[in-house]
Order: structure tokens, then C-alpha cells, then sequence
């Protein structure tokens, strides 16, 4: 097969083509051939964790829209966003969207910052989702809201959307250089650290005074938390062993338990990552960017947690199993399983067709990603039966994500299934998989990355190609703007 030359989902005949073109791959991806509905759906089954009960199996990722206040405020886009996640009808709201603990931590200047001054309105999203979740269900049993708190790290961007203002974790020969990282800025400190654990468990308190059910303290996505994860070569208490590069998570959740006891804790994690990838050279034309190439780098490759060192382009789950039992001992059992990170191999993350401005375009079949994440969540689960794990990475499956839902819930690969930029401009899908409606092919993801490509260029982030909010808004204008200049 050419490269790009994949056929799209909807151009499957069915779900016995959607099968027997997964068997052509070699992939055998569960996937029901009816999507029940009603009581008896496994879909529809309640869930409990940490004495939090979930209604169902659909959830909500967090998805932030680089559309808040400068001031961390959210604006009426953030409110609307989370209005359609409460419209959703789904049980789990995890995190909503990354929650800065402080405004250096922010990925872009207009990200949702937890301060005294803007605890009042995040406290005023929470009320937003149970209002819409009442407007489309009639009730708000058996829903839970969580926030995620961040800081952003490597990627921090706190006071113009161009220009990276990085605080990194240790100096990774590859990161380092991708994004400009100067050689003679130093390193987080150890007493910097400490402060930043403190700048959590202070945010978390103010969640708990918002009312939310849980906190996500996030490891995902090349953060800061993430970061500490592979930090192998940071020397002092918290690099080198893995007891090292989990203290941050341990000392920011036992600050939690302490300060914040009504609160439950979640991590969002990175479960494997790989090396970061460019557009191959030899294929990117002006216009046209070529299929994905991981960059030049050596062996032993220890800076991929969930890599194999001795081929990082395979996972090795031996650390993030180890990183399981550790969080079992700290009483935290609820993990959302996503992967890599979107700034440098976000065909891992989220498989996709097409490309985001600074991405690449797909290097293997995006249902091989799928794929991916749900075989390692399978074995996750398999190996610690007693957490609670969400999935990720379903978008490209479009149509089909029903039927594979519904099997992988079935089987027991995972326990909640999330859903991410699918419901942007489609909230009620979860709604209408429960009631055994069709989904509405023309309101579904078709993974044109413009909600990733809008915010990556300083535009707020959204479902352009659509939503009719955005489709209307001066923003689109701008977005077919740069596209278009891209191109040219």
C-alpha cells in the first residue's frame, strides 16, 4: 500500500468490511456485530470506584479549547464546551480540561489556571455540566465530575502561544533540540519541585471547595509529570530509580490525602511512549508533509517510559506495570491509559488520516493504533484487575466505535470507554449509542486535526469543519487563512 493510501472508515462496507479489512492488517480488534441498548447493554452497565459510582460506561476526556480568560478565567467558549459535555449524557467527566496550578505551568496563555481569583467561575463549570446533564437525562445519579490539574513543562507557552517557555524535568538529547530548549538554561530544581508539589495540593484544595469528585494528577503527553517518569539520568531524589521518578506523583497525592481528604485522585497516563517523530524528508514537498520517521537516536534509548530501551519504537510495559503497583500502594486505582505524547508522535496518541499543521502524515494504518491502545490497556487490565481503567485513542474508528465499545467493554479489556474530540460537535453520540440510535455519520470526527492545527497556530480550538459555532466564527476565517498559506 502507497503511503497515505489508506481506505477511510466510512468507505467500509458495514461492519463485516470494517472486519474483514482489520483481518487483512492482521489486527483481531473486538467488535460486535448488533450495539445493544437498554439496561442489559454492557455499555449501560453502572461502575464503582473509590466510592464513587459511575452511571455507564461512556466517558469524557479532557479536552481544553486554548480559549480561556488571560487571567484563567474561563470564557463562553469554555462554558459552552462544558455544557456540551454535560449534554453528552456521559457518566464520567474526567478532568474536563488541563487545569494549570500555576500560570507558568499554562501550555498556552489562555489555559484554565486554578487561583483564588478564578475559583468561583471553574467552580461555575461544574454547575454547567449538571445543569446540561440534567436538560438531557432528567436527573444528575450517578455522575462524576473530576478535574485535571497540570503543569505543562516542556511545552509551557504561558505568555505567547509562539514561543515555548519550557521547565523541563532533565535535557533530553532529541526534546532538547526539537524545541529549542537553550543547553545553558538549567533544569527544574529540587526546591523548585517541592514548591510546585505545593502549587498542586493548593489547587486541589480549591477543587474540593468547587465540589468536584476527583482530581487527575496528570502523566501524560510529555508534561511535566510525564516527564519525571523517564527522568533516568536527573540525578538527586527525584531521577535515577523508579522510586526517584515517582516521587513527584507520590508527594503531590499524599499532600492531597492530607489536605484535601474528601477528594478521590485519578492519574491520566502516558502507559508507553517512543521517540519522537519528523515528516520524512525525502517525501515532504512544499504543501505536503511525508509520512512520519522517528528521529536519529542511539541505543540504549532510556527516555521512553513503556519503551523498550533496545527498540523504542516497540512498548515495554515492565516500568508502567511497576508504576501500577506503586500507585495501588498509594490507594490510587483509577487511571485513564492514554499514550506518547501529541507534540512529537501524535500518530501513537491519536491515530488519525489527517495530519495537524505541525504533524506528519500517518506512518502505518491509523486502526493499527487503535489497536495498540487497546492491547496494552488489555494487558494493564488483565494485570491489575482491581483498577478502574478508561481508555483512549477510539476517534478513528468512527462509525464503528459502537461495536468495538461495546466488545471491548464486554470481554472486560477495560472498564470505561473514552471519548475525546468525537464529541466537539457531536455531544449527544453517548446519548445515542445508549438509546440505540445510529450514529449520525455527517456530525462524526472524520480526523481532519483542525481542532489540534488552530491551537498549535495561536487560533482557538474547536471542531471547524463541523460545528457551526466555529464554522461561523471569525476564527474559521483565519484557520482557512493558514491552511491555505500552507499549502501554497
Amino acid at each position: 500500500m502507497k503511503f497515505g493510501d489508506y481506505p477511510k472508515a466510512g468507505s467500509l462496507d458495514g461492519v463485516a468490511g470494517f472486519r474483514n479489512y482489520l483481518q487483512s492488517l492482521g489486527i483481531d480488534m473486538p467488535c460486535d456485530d448488533i450495539v445493544a441498548h437498554g439496561p442489559k447493554s454492557p455499555l449501560a452497565a453502572p461502575i464503582e470506584v473509590d466510592g464513587m459510582k459511575i452511571g455507564h460506561r461512556l466517558a469524557i476526556h479532557p479536552m481544553e479549547g486554548w480559549d480561556c480568560e488571560r487571567d484563567g478565567r474561563p470564557s463562553e467558549n469554555t462554558k459552552r464546551r462544558w455544557r456540551r459535555f454535560g449534554l453528552s449524557g456521559a457518566k464520567l467527566i474526567w478532568g474536563g480540561e488541563a487545569c494549570a496550578v500555576r500560570f507558568d505551568g499554562r501550555a498556552n496563555p489562555k489555559q484554565l489556571t486554578m487561583t483564588a481569583e478564578s475559583q468561583s467561575e471553574i467552580a461555575a463549570l461544574r454547575d454547567i455540566v449538571i445543569a446540561g446533564h440534567k436538560e438531557a437525562t432528567g436527573n444528575d445519579d450517578d455522575l462524576v465530575i473530576g478535574l485535571q490539574l497540570t503543569h505543562s513543562g516542556r511545552f509551557c507557552k504561558p505568555n505567547d502561544n509562539t514561543k515555548f517557555e519550557s521547565i523541563i524535568a532533565y535535557n533530553h538529547p532529541l526534546l532538547d533540540r526539537k524545541f529549542g530548549y537553550p543547553p545553558e538554561r538549567p533544569v527544574i530544581s529540587d526546591d523548585e519541585i517541592k514548591r510546585l508539589i505545593d502549587d498542586y495540593i493548593v489547587a486541589a484544595k480549591r477543587a474540593e471547595a468547587c465540589g468536584y469528585d476527583f482530581v487527575d494528577v496528570k502523566h501524560c503527553h510529555g508534561y511535566l509529570g510525564h516527564e519525571f517518569l523517564s527522568a533516568v539520568e536527573r540525578p538527586g531524589p527525584y531521577g535515577g530509580s523508579l522510586e526517584n521518578r515517582t516521587r513527584f506523583m507520590r508527594e503531590i497525592v499524599e499532600g492531597i490525602r492530607a489536605e484535601a481528604p474528601r477528594l478521590k485522585i485519578g492519574v491520566r497516563l502516558s502507559a508507553f511512549d517512543s521517540v519522537p517523530f519528523k515528516p520524512d524528508p525525502a517525501l515532504s514537498v512544499p504543501g505536503a508533509l511525508g509520512p512520519g520517521v522517528p528521529e536519529n537516536h542511539s541505543v540504549p534509548y532510556p527516555y521512553a517510559f513503556g519503551g523498550n530501551a533496545d527498540n523504542p519504537l516497540e512498548y515495554d510495559l515492565t516500568e508502567t506495570k511497576a508504576l501500577f503497583e506503586i500507585m495501588r500502594k498509594m490507594g490510587v486505582r483509577f487511571v485513564n491509559v492514554t499514550a506518547a505524547s501529541p507534540y512529537y508522535n501524535p500518530h501513537l496518541i491519536r491515530p488519525a488520516l489527517y495530519p495537524p499543521s505541525d504533524g506528519y502524515h500517518p506512518p502505518e494504518d491509523p486502526f493499527i493504533g487503535v489497536m495498540r491502545q487497546l492491547s496494552v490497556v488489555r494487558e494493564l487490565k488483565a494485570a491489575f484487575p482491581d483498577f478502574c481503567l478508561m481508555g483512549s485513542g477510539y476517534t478513528y474508528l468512527q462509525e464503528f466505535f459502537p461495536n468495538v465499545a461495546q466488545a471491548v467493554v464486554r470481554m472486560g479489556w477495560v472498564d470505561l470507554v473514552g471519548l475525546g474530540r468525537m464529541v466537539l460537535a457531536y455531544p449527544e453520540l453517548p446519548l445515542d449509542i445508549l438509546q440505540g440510535k445510529p450514529v449520525n455519520k455527517k456530525r462524526n470526527c472524520r480526523t481532519f486535526s483542525d481542532c489540534t492545527t488552530a491551537p498549535r497556530n495561536g487560533i482557538v480550538s474547536g471542531c471547524y469543519p463541523l460545528d457551526q459555532h466555529y464554522k461561523k466564527s471569525p476564527e474559521f476565517k483565519k484557520l482557512a487563512l493558514l491552511k491555505k498559506a500552507q499549502v501554497g
